[in-house]
């Protein structure tokens, strides 16, 4: 069998189909993974060039693969739909994630490592909570709005208001409802020290890490915003200029011009 150069992997949570080509680009190998199976298959492959989409679990195997001595690319999806031909199927996308890896003309996603993934998840759950306690506050304030109680916008009027309307008796509420917003008044309670814990965790991280702390001598950059910008941006190197990294993160002036000017040596 001629000499594997390129491999399409097409990631999934349980199988993963695999796509191997030679030096001249030609179709030479088709298999078929379990989860388990990909790290001992690549264990005994010859070092190769694999290619995957920027996808779920993605960043994980790339880290691994590497280890193994291969080089890997992580493709943006929009960038390997060009490439699939025939009828969309997992096999397919194998080979134009082959294909695709090939390109010199695609901007490939920078590896995570497991310290940025590991700010990346504290960020999302922190701004999962955010949306939880705002949904739960716009709730709360149009509940009560047909009772005849108008909050001003905000979590701050909700989180004052809640226990105050709870101690006055003349105020509309029934003795059936009463009970519901104090369970509301304890969700909100919660999910405030749930955002607090990870915002700590956020500054504690921003201490600790050098680069976070020198971005936050940029004017604009508190803790947390040097923080989730680094997690996305990593040492800079993914990035020829600052340009590319205010493309990347959608920041544009008035004029549409791209606006990020920093130094990527982070």
């Amino acid at each position: 069998m001629q000499e594997i150069m390129t491999v399409g992997l097409d990631l999934a949570k349980s199988v993963i189909h695999l796509i191997g080509c030679n030096g001249h680009g030609k179709e030479v190998k088709q298999k078929m993974l379990k989860r388990a199976q990909v790290r001992a298959y690549f264990a005994n492959l010859p070092a190769c060039l694999i290619g995957m989409e920027a996808c779920a679990s993605a960043h994980y195997w790339a880290r691994e693969l590497g280890k193994l001595g291969h080089e890997v690319r992580l493709i943006p999806p929009q960038h390997v739909k060009a490439y699939v031909r025939g009828n969309k199927n997992d096999y397919n996308d194998a080979r134009a994630i082959a294909e695709a890896a090939c390109r010199a003309d695609i901007r490939f996603v920078a590896v995570k490592t497991v310290e940025q993934q590991d700010v990346q998840a504290l960020h999302r759950l922190r701004e999962g909570r955010v949306g939880e306690r705002t949904a739960l506050c716009n709730q709360v304030r149009g509940l009560l709005a047909e009772y005849g109680i108008v909050l001003p916008k905000g979590v701050g009027a909700v989180r004052k208001r809640l226990p105050e309307l709870l101690e006055e008796a003349e105020n509309g509420l029934s003795d059936f409802f009463r009970p519901l917003l104090v369970d509301c008044y304890g969700q909100l309670q919660e999910i405030d020290a749930h955002i607090e814990l990870y915002t700590q965790a956020l500054k504690e991280h921003a201490r600790d890490n050098e680069a976070v702390k020198r971005l936050q001598t940029v004017p604009g950059f508190g803790p947390i915003v040097a923080s989730v910008f680094h997690a996305f941006v990593g040492n800079g190197q993914a990035f020829a200029k600052g340009r590319d990294v205010s493309a990347a993160l959608g920041l544009k002036n008035n004029r549409g011009q791209n606006t990020v000017s920093l130094r990527l040596d982070l």
